[in-house]
């Protein structure tokens, strides 16, 4: 065992040979190079290459969760959080920001809007839309479908009639 001491601290310290490993040579983004056959640094991502993570986030965002409860009041909070301020508490494009001077956004009741299909506003979210950005990297796929929901049940709340709407003391029992 004595003699494995020596022997292993020698291995070590050859791996060391002296040169600093903060001054290694490296190239700048878009310098010149005779590395790569483009004559510079950078180099475009090979055809066909998918980010890690991005098969399951794809196929998330194409299949819709089962509409529940709980998926449409998740819905209800991030679109207060997040749509209202443009969008309106109840999606007629009349949020504070707009009362601040920003272009208004289109009206979830409009008839375009209506008919549009859930994914629509699935996409919307994740890719942005005119001046609206993208969200896409803030918001999960199942929390973009949360809202599509949400934003459907403020379209067919516009239009109920009195008679489907539950009575306000049986709805909080």
């Amino acid at each position: 065992m004595r003699r494995a001491i020596p022997l292993l601290t020698a291995v070590a310290l050859a791996g060391c040979s002296g040169q600093d490993m903060q001054k290694q040579p490296s190239l700048r983004p878009y310098e010149a190079s005779t590395l790569w056959h483009s004559g510079t640094s950078w180099q475009p991502l090979p055809e066909g290459v998918v980010a890690s993570g991005a098969g399951a986030r794809l196929l998330a965002i194409a299949e819709p969760p089962p509409l529940d409860r709980p998926l449409v009041e998740r819905g209800e909070r991030m679109y207060r959080d997040l749509c209202a301020p443009c969008h309106g508490l109840a999606g007629d494009g009349d949020g504070i920001v707009v009362k601040r001077g920003f272009s208004p956004p289109p009206s979830y009741h409009s008839a375009r809007l209506r008919t549009a299909p859930a994914s629509h506003f699935v996409e919307v979210i994740g890719q942005g839309y005119g001046a609206m950005l993208p969200y896409g990297d803030r918001v999960e796929p199942r929390d973009r479908w949360a809202i599509a929901a949400y934003i459907r049940a403020l379209q067919l709340s516009r239009d109920a009639p009195a008679a489907d709407v539950p009575d306000l003391a049986e709805a909080l029992r």
